[in-house]
């Protein structure tokens, strides 16, 4: 999920990267031989299109949405001629998510922390690795720390743990996404606070003081920090120290007030799925009809859309002398249903990201100085296939909303193991100033430019 770009963004990245202190990875030009001139094509749909600048940023990750994933939600959903809210963006294009080895050279596969540190950074790194270089382990400026600087306010969603590399790219800088409770710095000694790290990524979390913070991962925010000024508290006590109010439910959430910021741990680890249903088999499945709900969910759970909302909600009220917000909103388990071949689950928070961009959009259409993006890490593996297709992998066939049958194919890895991401661009749609940007094909580094012009961020 990332890519760091090189050549036309020097003169501002060298600025940028003196203010924040923060290194030039040394290998970066190397991948950024494809970057797009975006000058002409810019001006011209710049004449037709709103401001130029952006007071906010609304940002939502699908993670693993690639094309099929989304193809395949519309199908089940809205109907093969029918369309989601997120096919409605007036810009749309694609952008490649390649990673790169330590090298510098291309990784054509990339995972979600190379990725996400990508658009957070605009730099590409290697695999695994939390918005640092690839060669040199140096932490990189994030957008959501540029944003901070400049006095927004700032805020992360996710049906994930917050601790997971989508969220995690934001307010942190890990060797390894594995980093993410004070229980969890194997990977990452020299993250450790003994060795004057940062400590981890819950800890960094909380330490940036992020205005809104919500999601799963309340395992990670409740281990025990062993070193450093909070040694002996667990991350969510240091939390409630920095000033946080702390909720766990969606009754707690609605409450939450806007003069201290929010920290909302709604699981243990990521949220459980929406809907279920029979998993991808080898052979297929019988027909099935997904199930709209999940036992597991427990109530009070808040929606992704419910939490969308009420971030926004918190965040116009905290913006910190009316400069604006950055939020970035993430439906994760997209991806984590598609590496366990659930075609039910995945296409149940496929839609459950959709709600959340119609709030996003609703929101935008009352506010035109909000860019709205929504896009995707990487591309996964689930693909529709015909239905007299014999795929070797596993296949489920799903009864749609329309009464057909639609077929659905993983097989990107060996049966029993998790299926893959894949190296395929995917797409980006936007609204709002400086939508135009994500016309054509891009590279995942650019949309850190965009969102940094947009809002006008030294």
């Amino acid at each position: 999920m990332g890519s760091r770009p090189y050549g036309r963004r020097l003169a501002w990245g060298a600025a940028a990267l003196l203010v924040a202190g923060v290194a030039v990875p040394a290998a970066a030009s190397a991948s950024d031989a494809g970057r797009t001139d975006r000058t002409a094509e810019s001006a011209v749909a710049a004449q037709a299109h709103g401001p130029k600048k952006a007071k906010n940023v609304i940002l939502l990750i699908g993670d693993g949405m690639g094309d099929s994933e989304i193809t395949l939600a519309r199908d089940y959903t809205v109907g093969a001629a029918g369309r989601l809210n997120m096919d409605k963006f007036p810009m749309t294009g694609a952008y490649t998510t390649y990673s790169v080895d330590k090298n510098g050279k291309p990784d054509y596969v990339t995972d979600s922390a190379a990725s996400g540190t990508g658009w957070a950074t605009g730099h590409k790194t290697v695999n695994g690795r939390i918005s640092k270089t690839p060669g040199t382990d140096k932490p990189m400026t994030t957008i959501l720390e540029l944003a901070q600087r400049n006095g927004l306010a700032t805020g992360s969603v996710t049906t994930a743990e917050l601790t997971d590399a989508t969220p995690a790219v934001l307010a942190s800088h890990a060797t390894d996404r594995s980093c993410q409770g004070p229980a969890d710095m194997k990977a990452c000694p020299n993250d450790r606070i003994a060795k004057g790290g940062p400590g981890s990524i819950a800890e960094q979390s909380v330490n940036h003081k992020v205005d809104v913070l919500l999601g799963g991962g309340k395992q990670r925010f409740d281990q025990t920090i062993t070193e450093g000024r909070y040694k002996g508290l667990t991350v969510t006590e240091q939390a409630r120290k920095l000033g946080y109010q702390v909720v766990t439910d969606a009754k707690g959430l609605g409450k939450a007030r806007a003069d201290k910021p929010v920290l909302g741990l709604f699981a243990p680890g990521n949220v459980p799925v929406e809907w279920t249903g029979k998993p991808a088999a080898q052979g297929g499945t019988a027909p099935q009809r997904c199930v709209t709900n999940n036992p597991e969910r427990t109530a009070g759970t808040p929606t992704l859309e419910e939490k969308t909302k009420k971030a926004l909600q918190l965040l116009e009220q905290r913006q910190h002398g009316k400069k604006g917000f950055f939020l970035q909103v993430e439906g994760a388990s997209i991806d984590k249903r598609d590496h366990s071949a659930d075609p039910c689950g995945q296409i149940g928070e496929t839609a459950a990201l959709d709600r959340a961009v119609k709030v996003a959009r609703a929101y935008a259409e009352r506010h035109p100085d909000t860019l709205v993006v929504t896009t995707a890490d990487h591309g996964h593996t689930s693909q529709i296939v015909p239905l007299e297709a014999t795929p070797p992998g596993l296949s489920s066939t799903l009864v749609t909303d329309e009464g057909q049958q639609l077929k659905v194919n993983y097989s990107t890895n060996t049966p029993g193991k998790s299926q893959e991401h894949t190296g395929t661009e995917v797409r980006i749609a936007a609204q709002g100033p400086l939508a135009e940007r994500v016309l054509g094909v891009t590279d995942q580094t650019e949309l850190f430019t965009t969102i940094r012009t947009a809002l006008s961020l030294r």
